[in-house]
């Protein structure tokens, strides 16, 4: 199954630019600054191929390695510990503390932080210092690759005016017109993967540095608005064991098993489940049921058929939901002009534990189910009063 990550767009799109970035560098350097000239061309060139070579070398690990998956079938030990945990339907096992099932993947996941589409699989507990090691290597490599691409296209363009003006000093460069097309789309991409990945790697660090993952990160932020909306103590995250042991709990994440963790005293194991499940409890509470009105082929640019929806498409790359007239769906989330939720089954299918579709699809294809509305609401209001 690592191999066959390998047959993807994310992962074949990475190699074939570290490919051409890397042979760029190395044919215009061999005019710029030979290696075999002086000392210093040699270290110059030696510097360069080192930050390729470990950036493909830590890619290729974050790829072949994975995220580390939850056993499929898991329980805790303590039979007791279940109703801290969330059950996943697919897995046919409870989720262990920082694990989320991924949908792409088809795996619940240890300590998950996200799913990458350039390894085409998740980061998580295994990976993430792979993971993390490329992202350092590809932005030195590429910031390298930037400064000196941008000082050989300058001479190479102006190659004529050094040979008429020059003082004989300064490195001729000779390109063809394929060449030079491709060393500036080099350059671009050099450019581009500083900036970009340069974002993606301080986000990352922020992250490590703070014990969080992404998904934590969200859980965290609105565990502060619900405890404040009902006045309860401010939650404390409890795997946040200071940056130094932070930093070294990813680096040396083989000393763990990704389902057991090193909490702070006063914390227990499960705050963070417990917490999410509350999250969950009331995100269905507020909930609301919309009934197909019109048909949603499932298209992300639904143009013909919804045209409003197609020009304000959410920012995600979830699922989108194809809908059918009468098909009822549990909505969660709310746009402008989309609609997020999952799909509600028959009776005999929800006692089987299967679930249904998830995902985005047009405002305009359903309408509020009235009789659920209200009878959430009058459910609501009989239980609001009631201590958590």
């Amino acid at each position: 199954m690592s191999f066959k990550r390998l047959c993807h767009w994310g992962p074949i799109c990475v190699l074939g630019i570290i490919k051409l970035i890397t042979w760029s560098m190395v044919h215009l350097i061999g005019m710029w600054w030979p290696p075999y000239l002086t000392l210093g061309g040699a270290l110059h060139a030696a510097l360069f191929l080192s930050l390729a070579a470990s950036t493909l070398y830590f890619f290729m690990q974050a790829l072949l390695e994975g995220p580390g998956y939850v056993p499929r079938g898991w329980k805790p030990k303590d039979e007791c510990d279940v109703q801290y945990l969330q059950y996943c339907t697919i897995c046919k096992g409870y989720k262990a503390p920082r694990s989320h099932h991924c949908r792409k993947c088809g795996y619940c996941i240890k300590k998950m932080d996200h799913h990458c589409p350039w390894i085409n699989c998740c980061v998580g507990h295994n990976n993430h210092a792979y993971f993390t090691m490329f992202l350092i290597s590809a932005v030195l490599g590429c910031l390298h690759a930037s400064i000196v691409l941008s000082i050989c296209l300058y001479h190479a363009i102006h190659r004529v005016w050094y040979l008429q003006y020059g003082d004989g000093t300064e490195p001729l460069i000779y390109v063809t017109l394929t060449t030079l097309l491709l060393s500036l789309l080099a350059t671009g991409m050099a450019v581009g993967v500083v900036l970009a990945v340069g974002a993606l790697l301080y986000l990352q660090m922020r992250s490590i540095l703070r014990n969080r993952t992404t998904i934590e990160d969200w859980i965290v932020d609105k565990a502060a608005c619900r405890r404040d909306e009902r006045g309860l103590p401010k939650f404390k995250f409890p795997y946040d064991l200071g940056w130094k042991n932070n930093l070294l709990l990813v680096w040396s994440g083989h000393k763990y098993d990704g389902i057991h963790w090193p909490v702070i005293n006063g914390r227990g194991q499960y705050d963070l489940t417990m917490e999410q499940k509350a999250q969950k409890a009331d995100k269905a509470v507020r909930s609301r049921v919309y009934t197909a009105v019109a048909p949603y082929s499932g298209r992300w640019l639904p143009l013909i058929q919804y045209p409003r929806a197609a020009l304000g498409p959410p920012c995600s790359d979830e699922h989108r939901l194809a809908l059918s007239v009468g098909d009822r769906v549990k909505v969660t989330r709310h746009r402008r002009h989309w609609l997020f939720g999952e799909k509600l089954l028959s009776e005999q299918e929800t006692v089987d534990g299967v679930r249904g579709d998830r995902g985005w699809f047009p405002r305009a294809a359903a309408g509020l189910d009235t009789h659920t509305y209200t009878h959430t609401n009058t459910h609501t209001d009989r239980n609001k009063n009631k201590p958590d």
